[in-house]
This record gives structure tokens, sequence and C-alpha cells, in this order.
């Protein structure tokens, strides 16, 4: 099966970046390669940071786009990437996740749905 571990920052987590940036993608680079060497990374991508304007587009009542610049209003979470693996099921997915190693993130396991 595959998944996604969508990758949750806040507030925290945004500031012990800031602080140790080269140890924070040391430890993330240090997982990726593990992951990929025991096979189990598809791949994965970070997004840019809040300051480059995410756009949001959702549709009204009347199923007409509404476009809005920024992330969700009211929370200081934001979404800071993706990591798509395979596993054996959500058991061993979420043991994957475990071993995340950012501080103060979050990730949020997602099985993918299987098209036929």
């Amino acid at each position: 099966m595959r998944f996604a571990f969508v990758i949750i920052e806040n507030e925290r987590s945004r500031k012990s970046v800031v602080e140790d940036r080269a140890a924070h993608r040391r430890g993330i680079e240090e997982w990726m390669k593990r992951a990929a060497a025991e096979g189990y990374l598809l791949g994965g991508e970070a997004f840019e940071t809040e300051s480059i304007a995410p756009v949001t587009i959702r549709r009204d009542a009347d199923l007409a786009p509404v476009v809005t610049e920024g992330p969700f209003a009211g929370s200081d979470e934001t979404l800071g990437g993706y990591i798509l693996i395979e596993a054996a099921g959500m058991q061993e997915a979420v043991e994957i996740a475990k071993s995340w190693p950012a501080t103060g993130e979050s990730l949020e396991v997602r099985p993918l749905w299987e098209a036929s």
C-alpha cells in the first residue's frame, strides 16, 4: 500500500528550524537516505515557506471557485510538505512515521487511494 505523510508545521517547529536550520536539514536528509536505502521511500517534497503566499481555491455554495491568498486563517499550523512511502499496511506506515526526525512537526499518515 502507498501512504502519504503530510508534514504539518506549527509555530514551535518553525522556530526550531530558524534556530538550527543545518541540524534540521541534516536530520531530514539522513532520514530520506535511510528510507530510500530500505526501499520504502517513493518521493516527497518540502513546500516553500509561507512567506511566498499560498493560494487557496475552494468552491462556494454555488460551486463557483473562490480564490484567497494565504493559508487557512486562525491556525498557526501550515503544511510543510509531504513524503510518499510504500508499506505493508497502516501499522507499518505508522512505525515508519514514528522515526521522522523533525522537532515539533506533526505527520498525518494517510493511505492513498489505489485506482484500478
